[in-house]
């Protein structure tokens, strides 16, 4: 729900649960979407409830490692508030295209109810407020256990701004010395 309305059911003025939220203190979790604050109170939710899993995500398979560490953080989030995992999904790939078939299964499965993640970059790198914003239209969450969050939205639209003009020339130079190690290949 929006925080105005949550803030009316609580017996709240929207103006003070604004106030709250720019200043941090919003006793709820409450992230951003566009323009809306979309308020979700996991103190009242029952985190046994429905289907819940760990995602973890590198980009490429030297990373590997790293993809061992997020997987430990978000189960001991996890085990620290109380939420049953049932299964850990995994998954190497970049976050830059919709090519990623295990969080298309995760976004298409109806019985997964909570997807908790690390860093919401790991997830998606672009639209995650959109798939929160859709998640919570159908009773669902996207936990996002690291603290370090960026909540400034301009810092943020920056940092995706910064990586999506880096990929294409980083991709295109992997994509020149792939086919140039093909060509030495086929000469020799």
């Amino acid at each position: 729900m929006n925080s105005a309305d949550w803030a009316l059911s609580q017996d709240i003025r929207p103006q003070t649960a604004y106030r709250w939220y720019r200043t941090g203190k919003m006793p709820v979790q409450a992230p951003k979407a566009g323009q809306l604050i979309l308020v979700r109170d996991l103190a009242s939710e029952d985190p046994q409830h429905g289907s819940s899993l760990g995602y973890a995500r590198v980009s490429s398979s030297d990373q590997k490692q790293d993809l061992d560490r997020q997987v430990a953080r978000v189960l001991a989030f996890a085990t620290e508030h109380g939420y049953s995992v049932d299964r850990v999904v995994t998954e190497v790939g970049s976050a830059l295209n919709g090519h990623r078939r295990k969080v298309l299964s995760l976004l298409s499965d109806p019985e997964v109810e909570t997807i908790l993640v690390e860093h919401r970059d790991r997830f998606c790198r672009f639209g995650a407020d959109y798939i929160e914003a859709a998640f919570s239209a159908q009773s669902r969450r996207l936990v996002v256990v690291g603290s370090a969050e960026v909540d400034d939205d301009l810092v943020r639209d920056v940092t995706e701004l910064l990586t999506s003009l880096c990929t294409r020339p980083y991709g295109r130079r992997s994509s020149e010395n792939r086919a140039q190690r093909a060509i030495e290949a086929a000469c020799s």
